[in-house]
């Protein structure tokens, strides 16, 4: 076993933070009794983003697909993020493969960029444990775990839409979300998971909250 760790740590770019866990983990070295592996985290991030707030940001560097007004798009998901209670991993395999055509067409009605699709795997997926596939499929099970609520002001606080989650989702707690925003536009809501998709307290992400009162919400 220390042989194998030897060599995850030789190839350690050391800008990465955690790939020496996620190697390890995937070498097989977490559990010497063959049961299931640890994750190579702490907790997910499920990020969602309200589409029509990064469209209306990028402007015309927004992507194309995604801002495509013909998709009447609301919360769609940023990405899934394997992080640490102090911090995150990314960029843990720089030689992983693209996600397939099939695996992003099969996942592109809630993560609506196929840019965006390969982006979030290389990033973050490839900190997760888990094959492409099982990504995004774990991607889709955290998405469908949530209720979403109705959001029908065009301006809303950022204690609001906090409030409108917690009150759809039984089991959230007020410290295992965070809203953000930028320039007066909503942008995100971020929910903390376990690995196995239970809601959970996240205090390093909910103190980076939101506290405006007063934020634009564009229509889909």
């Amino acid at each position: 076993m220390a042989e194998i760790a030897a060599s995850c740590a030789d190839h350690l770019p050391v800008r990465l933070i955690g790939l020496l866990a996620a190697c390890l983990a995937l070498a097989g070295c977490g559990d010497e009794s063959g049961g299931e592996q640890a994750a190579p985290f702490d907790f997910y991030v499920l990020a969602l983003s309200w589409s029509p707030s990064y469209c209306a940001a990028g402007g015309g560097d927004a992507d194309p697909q995604q801002c495509d007004t013909d998709r009447n798009l609301g919360f769609v998901v940023h990405g899934l993020w394997p992080q640490f209670e102090d911090g995150w991993p990314e960029y843990c395999d720089d030689d992983a493969r693209n996600p397939s055509r099939a695996e992003i067409d099969a996942i592109d009605d809630i993560i609506p960029s196929d840019g965006l699709i390969r982006h979030q795997w290389r990033k973050h997926g490839t900190c997760s444990g888990l094959s492409a596939d099982t990504y995004f499929d774990t991607t889709r099970a955290a998405f469908d775990r949530l209720n979403l609520p109705e959001l029908r002001q065009r301006r809303v606080s950022a204690e609001g839409v906090r409030a409108a989650f917690l009150e759809a989702n039984d089991g959230m707690s007020d410290d295992g979300l965070a809203v953000t925003c930028d320039s007066g536009l909503l942008r995100e809501v971020r929910i903390c998971m376990t690995s196995e998709l239970d809601f959970r307290a996240c205090p390093q992400v909910a103190e980076r909250s939101c506290r405006q009162r007063d934020l634009r919400l564009p229509a889909p």
